[in-house]
């Protein structure tokens, strides 16, 4: 495939976000990517069907660029099929509790017999050392205890986010780590533990708030869209639908007031700062919300983007699919796979590096389609293969 990590093997035991997309990331610059999956399919291949094989749309957003061979690690020639690979794999990806990677014999003291300068990336819930650190959770259990959800919406009920951010930022962290685990090992020598958790990204991204209610006890309570730091910031109606405007910062207030025609507001002191105007947002919004009214969806981003003023509409699915942004930057890729009515528009890794940059070059792999390929790769021939299938380990 080419790029930064041409070289590097690495072996995806992950499930749902967090392994998976760590594991995708490292595909696209260049790692050869092998999933390794349940002989029926593992269950995060089916989350939200799109295809007529089932396959889901998560599955096919964070497994492109990858090999899939299907495998029962716990049967003996299945733990033997996964000795070989370890011993020819840099990198193992197994976003796993605790006492399944012990079961699995992917725990770290296990694969270090093997290769002793493997690198285990892992992620659980909860981390560890801690009461829960055996507990399992997905991404909502991240959300809800790093207080973001409690200062979502009003209140009444506590909203989650819709996206699974936390999710998704862990494997930013553990492919971020994976990385530097490398560099270590390539000066030397010796490989380690990459691991991350759940509740450990939902703290670290709301950690200005919980820095704030330690230091000075501000004791927030959500107040839905609407900013409490800063003003104008909150979600306005146009006279056909939705933005969003954040002005934080003397410049860019200065910037806001003026296009409102409130000269007057930069010498008074309830706006003095962020916090003021936060303390007095909804006065502030009120005023911001007015102008939007008069206006289109279009007509409020483009004069806002033409005075640098962060706006920007909210979009449908749909429509963010169409936006004319969107489209222009190639931030997506079509990528076909096998009974889709339409092409599965694949987000491509969030950063460009100039001179090596990441691709997707193929399509999410079907159930097991690499398995003959990647076995034989590891000295298996034929004959091994199909007894290794008849007998239930492939």
């Amino acid at each position: 495939m080419g790029g930064v990590l041409e070289g590097v093997r690495v072996l995806d035991f992950g499930r749902y976000i967090a392994g998976p997309y760590c594991a995708t990331l490292l595909a696209e610059f260049g790692a050869e990517v092998i999933r390794v999956e349940k002989r029926d399919g593992s269950e995060d291949r089916f989350v939200a069907p799109v295809g007529e094989g089932g396959e889901g749309a998560l599955f096919l957003q964070v497994n492109r660029n990858k090999k899939c061979i299907t495998l029962d690690p716990m049967k003996p020639q299945g733990q033997e099929v996964m000795r070989r690979l370890v011993a020819t794999s840099d990198v193992v990806v197994a976003n796993l509790p605790p006492q399944t990677l012990r079961a699995m014999k992917l725990d770290y003291e296990s694969l270090k017999e093997i290769k002793p300068d493997i690198i285990l990336t892992t992620a659980t819930a909860f981390g560890g050392p801690g009461p829960w650190s055996d507990r399992v959770g997905f991404d909502g259990v991240g959300q809800v205890m790093s207080g973001a959800v409690y200062m979502t919406g009003k209140g009444d009920p506590p909203y989650r986010a819709a996206v699974n951010w936390v999710d998704f930022g862990t494997a930013l962290h553990c492919a971020f780590g994976t990385l530097a685990a490398l560099i270590e090992r390539g000066k030397s020598g010796r490989g380690q533990v990459v691991e991350g958790a759940l509740l450990a990204t939902a703290l670290s991204f709301t950690n200005a708030t919980l820095i704030e209610q330690a230091v000075i006890s501000a004791n927030r309570v959500p107040t839905g869209n609407l900013g409490q730091t800063a003003a104008p910031a909150d979600i306005y109606r146009t006279s056909d639908g939705w933005v969003l405007c954040q002005v934080t910062g003397q410049p860019l207030f200065i910037r806001w007031a003026r296009l409102m025609g409130e000269d007057h507001w930069l010498s008074d002191p309830r706006f003095a700062d962020d916090i003021k105007r936060g303390d007095h947002g909804p006065i502030v919004s009120e005023r911001m919300a007015r102008w939007c009214a008069e206006r289109t969806t279009q007509q409020a981003v483009d004069t806002l983007g033409q005075a640098m003023i962060p706006a920007g509409p909210v979009l449908s699915p749909q429509q963010a699919l169409e936006h004319p942004h969107i489209r222009a930057t190639g931030f997506m890729q079509d990528v076909d796979y096998p009974g889709l009515p339409n092409p599965a528009p694949t987000a491509r890794a969030a950063v460009r590096l100039s001179e090596t940059p990441g691709e997707i070059v193929t399509r999410p792999p079907t159930l097991g389609e690499h398995t003959d390929r990647v076995l034989a790769d590891i000295g298996y021939d034929a004959d091994a293969i199909a007894a290794l299938r008849r007998d239930g380990t492939i």
